[in-house]
């Protein structure tokens, strides 16, 4: 039974399938958590990964994206560790276990309904599109991984992952299993980043100030 319980890690984080999560380990238990996932992986054994679920004051979501350890990019005297991780598959929690110091969960792990519409080359293109005008728009551009956007994977969430959308947007994303449905949301939201971007910019440059793009975090949900 131990061996079916995902570890998890909740955060102020909404992880999305394929998206990089750099993160800095220094509690306690969630060092024990690691060093599980570490020798879990060196044993090859199929419990290596962990789940990020989004969890705000006492709130946690129900829907989360497991986390598979990339690597340890460095380890400090004192056990704390700096790692990089990358979502994997998302799941739903149907219970929790806290017999160890870190929480952990029965889950069911999900994919796109099969009976879901696929998403129309122009929606996908259309979508493309605004992405690279969203990016035009902001003052650094986000680090794109290698051969980006990658067609064998799911084209919502490597669009939305580099982007600075609204959590509860992101959750909304997660949580959908249609990419047309996903794609047709990102479009909206995409459309809002890019306005609320724009009224930054002008309100800066009537200000004529050179300061940064801060806080497009609520783009997602704003008109």
């Amino acid at each position: 039974m131990d061996d079916l319980l995902l570890p998890l890690f909740p955060l102020e984080v909404v992880l999305l399938p394929h998206e990089p999560l750099p993160l800095h380990i220094f509690e306690e238990r969630y060092k024990d958590m690691i060093s599980h996932c570490l020798e879990a992986q060196g044993h090859a054994a199929p419990e290596d990964d962990f789940g990020v679920v989004l969890a705000r004051e006492e709130k946690m979501e129900t829907v989360g994206c497991a986390a598979h350890l990339v690597k340890v990019t460095r380890r400090y005297d004192d056990g704390r560790l700096d790692i990089v991780t990358l979502g994997r598959r998302r799941f739903e929690i149907l219970f929790t276990n806290e017999e160890k110091p870190y929480l952990r969960a029965g889950v069911e792990f999900f994919d796109d309904d099969s009976t879901a519409t696929p998403a129309s080359p122009s929606l996908a293109e259309r979508t493309i599109q605004l992405f690279h005008k969203a990016v035009a728009r902001l003052d650094k551009n986000p680090e794109l991984p290698d051969g980006f956007p990658r067609p064998e994977l799911s084209l919502s969430f490597q669009l939305a992952g580099p982007l600075p959308l609204d959590l509860d947007f992101k959750q909304q994303l997660l949580e959908n299993r249609s990419e047309s449905e996903r794609l047709r949301l990102l479009n909206r939201g995409i459309e809002r980043l890019i306005r609320q971007v724009d009224r930054v910019e002008k309100a800066r440059n009537k200000a004529g100030g050179n300061g940064k793009l801060r806080n497009l975090g609520k783009a997602a949900n704003e008109g």
